[in-house]
């Protein structure tokens, strides 16, 4: 199924797809990036989940709306998602930007998310290898294609997309690893080994979040997901579907599961 919903004047197409818990899924950021990224992982993630695939505001088919695009703003339209489609608290797949609106929704409003994947985000834009977010950068050709196939704003809009987008990797997000502490939820740090985040960025992460665990995925780029959607569909799965096991030899998880060596 596939329809709209109108979040206070955000026009937002999401698909819906599966039967179960619910699981939200939000999609990489970027003009002419869409839902349509996770077509290697929704069908496995479909067989155990009743699945949300929202598009944001200016991305796939969902309208831009006037003003600069914030990760702010993002998440509290997810935030109003959740509200008024699914009707309560659910797990949540993030990957890239998505990752970071999906932990912004996780601080804004714990009671919301049950266990988080975080796949390729920051929660600092910092974490970013600069040579990912220059904004000189010229996106390739295929994705302004992606954009003009999808979007009601039409093809000239792809350009203020992109300026939209570059402007907000520069300055956004800006959570410290104070803030990270106080999430509740379970969350997997999911990256890729030579990923435009930096390793150090994801380990930090992973060290100052209450209830982590960390998974780097040997031989993959930013787009993991795609890359090995296999062992990766397993890896998610395996998070979202099980709970912890005990381990023999502890360090970091030795006193529950916020503790930290000395």
């Amino acid at each position: 199924m596939a329809t709209y919903v109108d979040l206070d004047g955000v026009v937002t197409w999401y698909g819906e797809t599966g039967a179960g818990e619910p699981l939200v899924l939000l999609h990489p950021g970027g003009g002419g990036v869409d839902s349509r990224a996770f077509a290697p992982n929704l069908g496995a993630l479909a067989t155990h989940f009743r699945t949300f695939t929202p598009e944001r505001r200016g991305h796939g088919r969902t309208p831009d709306v006037k003003g600069p695009i914030t990760f702010e703003a993002m998440a509290q339209d997810t935030i109003r998602f959740l509200e008024q489609v699914v009707g309560g608290p659910a797990r949540f797949l993030g990957v890239s930007d998505g990752a970071t609106v999906a932990l912004l929704v996780a601080l804004r409003r714990p009671d919301l998310v049950t266990r988080l994947v975080f796949v390729a985000g920051v929660f600092h834009h910092a974490g970013w290898w600069p040579q990912a977010i220059d904004p000189n950068n010229e996106p390739p050709t295929f994705l302004e294609d992606s954009y003009t196939e999808l979007s009601p704003d039409g093809a000239a809009h792809y350009s203020v997309v992109v300026e939209k987008l570059a402007r907000e990797h520069q300055i956004e997000p800006t959570l410290s690893t104070e803030d990270l502490a106080t999430i509740p939820c379970r969350t997997l740090v999911m990256l890729g080994d030579d990923d435009e985040v930096r390793l150090e960025h994801g380990i930090d992460l992973y060290r100052a979040l209450h209830d982590a665990e960390l998974a780097v995925v040997p031989g993959t780029s930013h787009g993991l997901l795609v890359e090995k959607p296999d062992l990766c569909n397993a890896m998610i799965l395996d998070f979202l579907t099980t709970e912890p096991v005990a381990t023999f030899a502890p360090i970091r998880r030795a006193s529950g599961p916020s503790s930290t060596p000395d």
